[in-house]
């Protein structure tokens, strides 16, 4: 009966937006004990943001990546504090390196030629765990802990909306697969 609830705006697919939002929070004066990184999309189109980065990269690890190193010094300050990073299992089939096995940054971003938005979602995944497994190793002296975390496969949620190809194979797998 005590908790109070504000909405603040944030964009994942700015970085400005990502900034403005991490300014705004900062101003407040208010600790921060826990940030779930959770949004994402799945399926879309290829696409730029308007800061010319491939947009499920983007909205789906970099605006989070962002979001957490700008607000880095309030969980230190608000330890213990954790941060909670909402990946999927389907980052076990990919890889970022390229034919010879050397890392592919370029792999992160793609060009619309090479653009195939389940490989991006996988991509993007995988970012997120190797961040949280760094964010980890690096922050938990400072008493903030980072875990990576698959809520499940094919959860009941609307992100295969984009395609009807994707929702028919996320109604046929459902029943075979983890869940919540």
């Amino acid at each position: 009966h005590k908790a109070k609830v504000e909405a603040m705006t944030l964009d994942l697919a700015s970085l400005q937006s990502v900034q403005h939002f991490a300014e705004a929070f900062k101003s407040k004066n208010m600790p921060l004990h826990i940030l779930i990184c959770n949004a994402a999309v799945f399926g879309v189109p290829w696409s730029l943001t308007e800061d010319d980065l491939e947009s499920t990269f983007q909205v789906n690890h970099l605006g989070h990546f962002y979001l957490v190193r700008l607000l880095e010094d309030v969980l230190r300050r608000s330890s213990p504090a954790r941060v909670v990073i909402v990946s999927s299992e389907s980052h076990r089939f990919i890889d970022i390196k390229d034919s010879s096995g050397k890392l592919d940054l370029s792999l992160l971003s793609p060009s619309k030629k090479e653009y195939w938005a389940m490989l991006a979602y996988n991509r993007s995944k995988l970012c997120n765990i190797l961040f949280s497994n760094e964010l980890n190793r690096r922050l938990s002296p400072h008493g903030v802990t980072s875990n990576s975390v698959h809520p499940g496969n094919m959860i009941y949620s609307s992100i295969h909306r984009n395609w009807w190809v994707y929702t028919l194979l996320f109604t046929l797998a459902r029943p075979f697969t983890k869940s919540m």
